[in-house]
């Protein structure tokens, strides 16, 4: 697989994190390791649902593969909950789309606080129905490690028709600082006001640290308008600045990747084996990000915390563009 990449790429810290660990399971041929738990590699259920729109019938395409990446707002390596109800909130939940048929990658980034029916785990880990609560919260049932992804996957499920999600990704906060400070740095262009939450952060070009990354990446409190479409822009932001930076430290630096994942293995969970990034790795590696797409909607402020409701015929135009074909 090469290891050149379109510079001009935009997606989250969590996905170039996934990208460098193809990198190196692709280069490396490393085919175990401890962060890879086994993983489900037999043939690929599909959703037999159709659609009928306008008296077009839309059935689910079978030429995609669908990999949730998510980034929990939480810090230190990934461990266990002793109950099921942990402390790690998705602030980050991605979906790259890898059509094989037009051989390129999409993105549908779902906002964190949209309201939806989440998947509850009760006494057990047993399913227990759901309650009407933002995305977030599907990943604090469960112990924080595979059931919390489950449970995510389960209600992003539900959420998108029932659509089957082949593979998913979770990754702490503190990879965020180790990839920052890896590259030596992430170049961003700082278009909101952190004076009251890191007076560190000046406006206009800055070269962040990893703990300014964070911040960055993290904080809407007393920022802007404190709203996560602004944060979800901000991303986009850091992403640019990184990318950047792992493409030159994995062009001018052979050790770069696996000292990387070394540093960052902890943090992580996903369902994938090691053979099943190889393949990811030779399957996509090479094919270009075209698209980042958000469903439309309102922010509303709530009781307790920001509500984002979708507009649902918008949605159910964009889930019927990325994973519906007609008949």
């Amino acid at each position: 697989m090469s290891k050149q990449k379109p510079k001009g790429s935009v997606v989250y810290f969590c996905i170039i994190l996934l990208l460098v660990l193809v990198m190196i399971f692709s280069g490396l041929q490393i085919l175990e390791s401890t962060i890879f738990h086994t993983g489900q590699e037999s043939g690929r259920p599909t959703t037999s649902k159709t659609i009928v729109r306008d008296g077009v019938e839309y059935f689910p395409r079978q030429d995609i593969t669908v990999f949730m990446v998510l980034g929990i707002d939480k810090f230190g390596p990934v461990e266990a909950s002793p109950s099921y109800n942990n402390s790690g909130l998705a602030d980050v939940i991605s979906l790259l789309i890898f059509d094989e048929t037009n051989q390129n990658c999409r993105i549908l980034q779902l906002n964190r606080d949209t309201m939806l029916d989440v998947r509850v785990l009760g006494l057990g880990g047993r399913y227990a129905g759901t309650r009407f609560g933002q995305l977030a919260l599907a990943h604090m049932y469960g112990t924080g490690l595979e059931d919390s992804c489950e449970n995510t996957r389960e209600t992003v499920s539900q959420f998108l028709y029932g659509l089957h999600i082949d593979y998913y990704m979770s990754m702490n906060m503190d990879a965020i600082s180790v990839m920052t400070d890896a590259v030596g740095g992430v170049q961003v262009e700082v278009k909101d006001d952190f004076s009251a939450v890191d007076p560190t952060i000046q406006m206009g070009q800055m070269l962040l640290n990893g703990q300014q990354a964070i911040n960055f990446v993290r904080t809407r409190k007393d920022v802007a308008d404190q709203m996560n479409v602004t944060r979800m822009q901000r991303h986009r932001e850091f992403m640019n600045g990184l990318l950047s930076g792992l493409q030159t430290k994995l062009d001018s630096d052979e050790t770069f990747a696996l000292n990387t994942y070394e540093s960052v293995s902890s943090y992580i969970v996903t369902d994938c084996s090691g053979n099943v990034i190889s393949s990811i790795a030779e399957r996509y590696g090479d094919y270009p990000l075209v698209e980042i797409v958000s469903p439309e909607g309102e922010n509303k402020k709530g009781t307790q915390y920001m509500e984002f409701y979708v507009d649902a015929d918008k949605l159910d135009a964009l889930i019927l563009r990325l994973f519906y074909a007609p008949k």
